[in-house]
């Protein structure tokens, strides 16, 4: 007799604790672990941070560590790399006990995620989360992806992401930074480099 693994809840999510560092999403009920961040994956989310920050977004709209709930078949908890809030959603977070953008708040305006490497992660980033974070109204997507030198961005227009890549010196056409600086130039290099 097999017997199935009993799914989580989301209220079992938060309340879940293995007394490690170990950091987990929760994707249709079932607990992932993620690995740790690679350097690289690290030193490109700060130097994204960092270079918002130089664009005038307030570092307490800036994240890195908190999670976000998104629709899926069963409850779902993604960890993304980097968010951008939205002034709303940062006086959302300012009562909350725990760094996690719930359903019932406003969605962020960027979530940035790092391609880890191999064919699972792939997919995640590139199918499972842009349909999570489409659904959920995240006004931009983007994928880093240091394997293949590009960065993908989904800009939501009328409910659907559209996409485009970019690759070596190309600059980044992101809606959010032309809104920022008309004189933004950020190019993909810049990104993968993160120096």
């Amino acid at each position: 007799m097999v017997i199935a693994p009993q799914l989580m809840s989301l209220e079992d999510y938060f309340n879940y604790d293995d007394d490690t560092e170990t950091r987990y999403e929760l994707e249709d009920g079932e607990l992932l672990i993620m690995p740790p961040e690679s350097d690289l994956s690290l030193r490109i989310a700060s130097f994204l941070f960092a270079y918002f920050i130089q664009l005038g977004i307030p570092s307490y709209r800036l994240r890195i560590g908190t999670e976000i709930v998104v629709t899926g078949t069963k409850a779902t908890v993604r960890l993304p790399d980097l968010m951008v809030l939205t002034e709303d959603l940062a006086i959302a977070l300012q009562s909350a006990t725990r760094s996690t953008v719930t359903i019932d708040m406003p969605p962020p305006q960027l979530v940035l995620e790092v391609v880890s490497p191999g064919k699972q992660n792939k997919d995640r980033d590139y199918r499972y989360k842009r349909s999570q974070y489409q659904a959920r109204g995240i006004k931009e997507y983007w994928i880093v992806d240091p394997l293949e030198q590009q960065i993908t961005l989904f800009h939501l227009v009328e409910g659907l992401y559209e996409e485009k890549s970019f690759q070596g010196q190309d600059a980044i056409a992101s809606p959010i930074l032309s809104e920022l600086s008309s004189e933004s130039q950020l190019t993909v290099a810049q990104v993968l480099k993160a120096q």
